[in-house]
């Protein structure tokens, strides 16, 4: 019985046919399926996966394509609970965008500070308590993503895996600038590897500036997008800090995810 499917980069699947082997001496049920569609150099090839086949199938994925696979490969086994809750967090340093290297991106958004009402002609904001320049970018390994970076967050700690700085580390060169969206397209597969799908998201943002509300279809689009979910499954909100600490101050910005994982039958 076919009970999930995995979405893999045909040069991947290419990797891993020699493996293939292997991987049925080592599965849990020696009657797990394997099936490869449209193999070719040019399209996304599918690998539906039986239930009992998809950790070791996902571990060879995220070994060819992804962190290495011991760090999503835990000693024990992972309970198939009917439902899972897992709690992320983020936190990035913001600087002038000359400083930073990179714009703010929140949730696969890039938030231009020009377009706010509250510049002035010269690109920066005036209110009460100072003048701050208004060009402001995030300080990080890759793209500074919190929303994303929180999601991921979560996903692994749902699945009693190691955080998301041991699985993506800032040592590792490859993560360099990279688009957080290939971390939570991971996080996907390491997800449906496990037998689970998301059950809902609940996010927040919190940042004294830009004001984002505007930004904010576009977030939960690009969440429902990669997790393969729907609308009603994701909430996004966002508040400022009251100007306190290093958030109220916008010398950084932060956010918290709350989700909750459903077995899949």
């Amino acid at each position: 019985r076919i009970e999930n499917t995995i979405l893999a980069r045909t040069a991947i699947l290419l990797r891993l046919l020699p493996n293939f082997s292997k991987l049925y001496k080592t599965m849990w049920c020696k009657k797990a399926v394997l099936l490869l569609v449209g193999l070719t150099s040019t399209t996304r090839a599918f690998l539906p996966v039986s239930c009992c086949a998809r950790q070791s199938v996902t571990t060879a994925i995220l070994k060819a394509s992804g962190p290495d696979e011991d760090i999503l490969k835990p000693s024990y086994d992972i309970e198939p609970l009917p439902v899972r809750i897992g709690h992320g967090f983020d936190i990035h340093r913001m600087a002038p965008l000359e400083e930073a290297g990179q714009p703010v991106v929140i949730g696969g958004v890039e938030i231009n500070h020009k377009d706010q009402k509250w510049t002035d002609a010269e690109g920066k904001y005036v209110e009460k308590g100072g003048i701050y320049e208004t060009q402001l970018g995030v300080v990080a390994h890759s793209d500074g993503d919190v929303i994303y970076h929180s999601i991921v967050d979560a996903i692994f700690g749902a699945l009693t895996l190691p955080d998301i700085g041991q699985v993506f580390q800032d040592s590792d060169p490859r993560w360099k600038g990279c688009d957080s969206s290939k971390f939570m397209e991971h996080a996907f597969e390491v997800m449906t590897g496990y037998g689970y799908k998301i059950g809902n998201i609940d996010v927040t943002l919190i940042l004294e500036r830009p004001k984002v509300a505007s930004f904010k279809p576009g977030m939960k689009d690009n969440i429902i997008r990669l997790l393969h979910t729907s609308p009603g499954r994701v909430n996004i909100k966002a508040r400022t800090h009251e100007r306190v600490d290093s958030v109220g101050e916008l010398r950084s910005l932060s956010c918290h995810v709350v989700l909750m994982l459903e077995r899949v039958d």
